[in-house]
């Protein structure tokens, strides 16, 4: 009962007051915390000369401004050369694996870019480095999936495939309350 009172209240002639407050000329700025103003105070009382400068018309400030012009143009077009392909057309590569089930078929990617691989040819690149790394070296794997040295080099140095290793299990003897 008494939300529904003071929601009546809250709500009297809001759009009036919404007009009045958006009418005004200047918003009051924020009140500033006590302790800014006893610093600008002591400020003021070191270096009065502060307030002076500020409040100064600077002429050479101003003589200066008017005579700053800026002009621009926009950039002459370039012609591009035939070899290099253009920004907006990238080259793509099929995938050299894909996932056989047609359960994962919305995941399975058609086509890549070159420069990427897909989840799975980084996981069997990462798997066949493991096996052989004299035969699966960065450069052949870079050469494999047109990838830049530099990335491949990094993928074999920072991602490590899933190494599972069973512990075997000790003999132990069950304790038992005596």
């Amino acid at each position: 009962m008494g939300a529904r009172i003071s929601r009546v209240f809250r709500d009297f002639n809001i759009e009036n007051r919404a007009h009045r407050l958006i009418g005004k000329d200047k918003v009051r700025a924020a009140p500033p915390h006590p302790g800014t103003r006893e610093a600008q105070q002591a400020q003021l009382e070191k270096h009065p000369e502060i307030q002076d400068a500020v409040y100064k018309k600077d002429d050479k400030l101003l003589l200066r401004l008017k005579e700053v012009y800026v002009d621009s143009r926009d950039p002459s077009l370039q012609v591009k050369s035939e070899d290099e392909p253009s920004s907006g057309q990238e080259e793509f590569r099929l995938p050299k694996l894909t996932m056989g089930s047609n359960q994962f078929s919305v995941v399975d990617v058609k086509d890549i870019p070159k420069g990427k691989i897909s989840i799975l040819e980084a996981l069997t690149a990462l798997h066949n480095h493991k096996q052989n790394p004299q035969i699966w070296t960065s450069e052949k794997i870079a050469k494999e999936y047109n990838l830049d040295i530099k990335d491949c080099q990094s993928l074999l140095e920072y991602f490590i495939p899933f190494d599972m290793k069973i512990i075997p299990r000790q003999d132990t003897k069950d304790v038992t309350e005596t």
